[in-house]
């Protein structure tokens, strides 16, 4: 497959297996917006764009894989949830849980060590610690990335590595260009795609 083709099948497969929700996708739209307003803040503040990235975009988008997606056997695909799991190109929940795990953990290693052994200056308030602990936030984000993507290298290929990447930085564009109707077809009344989960035992 071309980069193009590819990218375009690791988006559908994502879409067909991990988003059958209109409240997941309603909340990827949410998620959306906000990393690309952190996108936009990068060039102002990247501890402000860290902060919105992962106290505002990165709950909403995992709370509906976790919580609102459903985890039975997806007849519309043909897959049990194990399968999804086994063959998720990124981040599958396991994973995430292990992402999400550092990201909550990371501050204390910031409260107990609070120049983070010189890398940081020695907070004087508040302020200097929070933004100490968000530019902490946005290096474990760059880190999670491109480990995965190096990691993508060597089981999977370069290729694929390469196009995973440029998918999670573009997945803002187009889960706003995707799911932008999900907020109203959920108020009324569809809670699921289509393609799935109501058809899923």
């Amino acid at each position: 497959m071309t980069f193009r083709e590819e990218l375009a099948l690791q988006r559908w497969d994502d879409h067909r297996y991990y988003h059958h929700s209109r409240i997941n996708q309603s909340l990827h739209l949410v998620s959306a917006i906000s990393f690309l307003g952190a996108y936009g803040l990068l060039f102002v503040s990247p501890a402000a764009a860290a902060l919105v990235g992962w106290l505002f975009a990165m709950p909403s988008r995992q709370a509906g894989h976790f919580f609102f997606e459903p985890r039975g056997y997806d007849h519309a695909n043909d897959a049990s949830h194990e399968f999804k799991e086994q063959v998720k190109v990124g981040y599958n929940l396991r994973r995430k849980a292990v992402l999400l795990l550092i990201w909550l953990l990371s501050p204390l290693l910031l409260l107990t060590n609070p120049t983070l052994f010189g890398l940081f200056d020695q907070p004087t308030g508040m302020v200097d610690l929070v933004h100490n602990i968000a530019v902490g936030w946005l290096a474990i984000g760059a880190a999670a990335v491109v480990f995965r993507t190096v990691q993508l290298f060597f089981v999977r290929g370069v290729q694929p590595g390469l196009v995973w990447c440029t998918k999670i930085l573009t997945d803002p564009f187009h889960d706003v260009k995707l799911y932008y109707k999900s907020p109203l077809q959920l108020w009324r009344g569809e809670l699921y795609d289509p393609i799935g989960p109501h058809r899923t035992a």
